[in-house]
C-alpha cells in the first residue's frame, strides 16, 4: 500500500508541475539598445547624449547688445529631449600641456567670464525641449567685441536626464566625470562640424 500511495504521490506531484496555464498578455516593447546605456543593477536605461559643435560663429543683434547662435536638437540628436531634463554646454578653452609632455582638451561650464579691456563679458545659454542658445553678453558696446570670442567657436553639449540628476551626486563642472558617470566614452562624442 505504502508503494502505491508513493507512487500515486509522485505521479500527482509530476502532474501538478507539468502543467501549463493560458499564456499571460504580451508584455512591453523594449528599447533596441541603440538609444542609450544600459541600466545596472537591474535599474532601466538612462538616456542621455553628448556631441560637440565645431565652427560656430555667433551673429550680432545691435538693437539688444547681444551675440547668439541658436541650435535645434533635432539637427544634432535622434532621441526626444524632456523640459525636465538638464542641458549643459562646455566651451572649448583650448589645449593645455600635462605634466607628462602631453596635452589635454580644456572645456569649462557655461556661464563663463571674461574680463576684457573694455568691461566684462559672458556666455551664457538658455534652451527648451525644442533648441538651445548661447548668448555672449556683456556691459560694453559688444559690437567692437574681438573675434577670438565670437568666431569659430567649439562647444561641448551634454544632454542629462532629469532621473540621472535625482539618482546621482553630479559634478557638472567637471566635463570629464560628467561623461564617466553618463557612461559616454571621448569616442561616442558625435562631432558636428557647422560650414
Amino acid at each position: 500500500m505504502k508503494k502505491a500511495t508513493l507512487l500515486l504521490g509522485t505521479f500527482l506531484t509530476l502532474f501538478f508541475i507539468s502543467c501549463e496555464g493560458p499564456e499571460g498578455p504580451p508584455g512591453l516593447n523594449g528599447f533596441d539598445g541603440l538609444d542609450g546605456v544600459d541600466g545596472q543593477d537591474g535599474a532601466p536605461g538612462i538616456q542621455g547624449q553628448v556631441f560637440e559643435i565645431d565652427g560656430v560663429n555667433f551673429t550680432f543683434d545691435a538693437s539688444s547688445n547681444l551675440w547668439s547662435s541658436l541650435f535645434a536638437y533635432e539637427d544634432y540628436t535622434d532621441f526626444e529631449i524632456f523640459e525636465s531634463d538638464a542641458v549643459l554646454v562646455y566651451r572649448f578653452d583650448g589645449q593645455i600641456d600635462l605634466s607628462d609632455g602631453s596635452t589635454a582638451d580644456a572645456w569649462s561650464l557655461i556661464p563663463q567670464n571674461f574680463f576684457v579691456a573694455e568691461g566684462t563679458m559672458q556666455y551664457t545659454t538658455a534652451h527648451t525641449f525644442v533648441d538651445f542658445e548661447i548668448f555672449i553678453d556683456g556691459n560694453f558696446d559688444l559690437a567692437t567685441l574681438s573675434t577670438d570670442f565670437t568666431d569659430n567657436q567649439s562647444f561641448r553639449v551634454v544632454i542629462v536626464p532629469s532621473e540621472f540628476l535625482q539618482s546621482t551626486d553630479l559634478d557638472t563642472a567637471n566635463l570629464s566625470s560628467v561623461m564617466g558617470r553618463m557612461g559616454v566614452a571621448l569616442d561616442q562624442v558625435q562631432k558636428i562640424h557647422i560650414d
